[in-house]
């Protein structure tokens, strides 16, 4: 945008010059052309009346020395003709261009004062020609022609010239510099704005535009984007603590409940009666993990989050060991395929244990008897991607663009226990740490869900199965 501003002010200023020193220059070499006609008039006029005399008697001596002396002194060929275009008396070596001369010879025939060419661009190398006529008592008796070179009138023009490109050039100079400082200054408030919104998109909910930058119209965007920008964070901020809030009050008003409940099953004699109260208590747990759930969401939305290393390599071990108990009794194979070597990556504080814990108690759950959850960490485009794949029912593309949904579940998977928030927490605390979330179907069955963070220092060795 910068370059675009400033090209258009160049272009207006390039267009400005043009318009000034084409028609100084031509007025420039209009009046270097106009000075030396009429010093050539002049003399050739003078000539003119010194001729009368001579011709009418035949004798030209005193005019041919005159003629001779001027030759002599300026370098310009001089001659006279009578009325029949005969030469009477000739100085120098001229080289005389039909074009110019006998023009304006027949011109000055005819009683005119002539001068040609009309003007001495410099790229025509045509001498001056100046004839006038030689006249007695309003008649004609011949013509005075002098050939002058031009080569120092076009060298003077070429200098005035020179003299404009080099004032064009300074001129475009201090052109370039202004329009890119006043660019730079027009667009100084976009600049900050385009900056600030990446870092609002960021997470960093603090970001706002410098006040006071630009113009009046983008200072005037600046104010009611900061506006906008703090109303958007007051709703963000409000909304996380009413979740937060919410979710932690209910806590401990249901713990009190589900402890009512275990009471009150004591009680109960009926078998009809019993299976309800197990029912109950079931739903109570489900409730209390959707709370959980709530709240380990709110606490990953909460703008800026210490960032820290950690090893994947150790980490994937750790919650493989932690699982595995769970996984055993459920008669399910689990494995880690992990490097050997370390694989520090740089993520939000203990975001790496909260992914995996979801995505291991996702995989198990959906995974049969006898089936196998595998957890793989390996670097991958500048990072460190860390895999949980399952040979469970799996989903569909379309349904594990949908996944990361809040609340949203598999149509198959309602009888499963969850609250739908696993897939979400996972997603949000990834792009907290800079990283990516990808779920997509396992073949020839079951899911794989990668999370990728990028790396904080050198990958170690191959893998090795654990």
């Amino acid at each position: 945008m910068r370059r675009r501003l400033a090209g258009i002010y160049l272009l207006l200023m390039v267009m400005v010059l043009v318009a000034l020193e084409v028609p100084l220059a031509t007025a420039l070499t209009s009046r270097e052309t106009d000075r030396v006609l009429a010093d050539r008039l002049a003399d050739a006029t003078r000539f003119a009346a010194l001729a009368a005399p001579p011709i009418r008697t035949g004798e030209l001596t005193p005019l041919t020395d005159e003629l001779r002396a001027y030759q002599q002194v300026y370098g310009i060929t001089t001659m006279v003709l009578d009325q029949d275009q005969r030469v009477l008396s000739a100085f120098g070596d001229p080289v005389l261009d039909p074009e110019y001369t006998e023009p304006a010879i027949r011109a000055a025939l005819a009683g005119r004062q002539v001068g040609a060419p009309a003007m001495l661009w410099p790229w025509q190398r045509h001498p001056l020609v100046v004839a006038v006529p030689v006249s007695d008592g309003g008649a004609v008796l011949g013509v005075v022609v002098t050939v002058s070179p031009t080569g120092r009138s076009r060298r003077a023009v070429v200098s005035s010239w020179a003299a404009l490109g080099l004032l064009g050039l300074a001129a475009v100079a201090a052109c370039v510099i202004a329009a890119h400082r006043l660019a730079g200054w027009v667009l100084r408030p976009v600049t900050r704005l385009d900056a600030a919104a990446h870092e609002i998109g960021a997470g960093d909910d603090d970001a706002r535009v410098p006040p006071g930058l630009g113009p009046p119209e983008l200072r005037r965007l600046s104010a009611s984007f900061n506006e906008m920008a703090d109303a958007v964070a007051q709703a963000m901020h409000r909304q996380r603590s009413f979740v937060a809030h919410a979710s932690h009050q209910l806590r401990n008003p249901l713990t009190v409940l589900r402890l009512r409940i275990e009471d009150l099953g004591g009680r109960l004699t009926d078998d009809e009666a019993r299976a309800d109260h197990e029912g109950t208590l079931a739903e109570t747990d489900r409730l209390a993990e959707v709370l959980d759930g709530l709240l380990a969401l709110a606490r990953a939305e909460r703008g800026p989050r210490r960032m820290t290393e950690a090893d994947a390599t150790a980490v994937a071990r750790r919650r493989r060991d932690a699982w595995r108990p769970l996984a055993d009794r459920r008669g399910i194979t689990l494995v880690a395929v992990l490097p050997d070597g370390p694989r520090p990556v740089r993520l939000v504080a203990t975001a790496l244990d909260q992914v995996l814990d979801a995505l291991i108690d996702n995989a198990l759950k959906f995974t049969p008897a006898g089936g196998t959850v595998e957890v793989s960490v390996a670097g991958h485009d500048g990072g460190v991607e860390t895999t949980v794949r399952d040979d469970g029912p799996g989903m569909t593309a379309e349904q594990c663009r949908q996944a990361a949904e809040r609340f949203w579940r598999a149509p198959d998977a309602q009888n499963v226990d969850g609250a739908g928030l696993g897939l979400s927490i996972v997603a949000v605390l990834a792009e907290a740490s800079g990283g990516r979330f990808a779920l997509a179907p396992a073949g020839p069955r079951g899911l794989r869900a990668s999370v990728w963070f990028p790396a904080a220092g050198d990958d170690g060795a191959g893998p090795v199965t654990a």
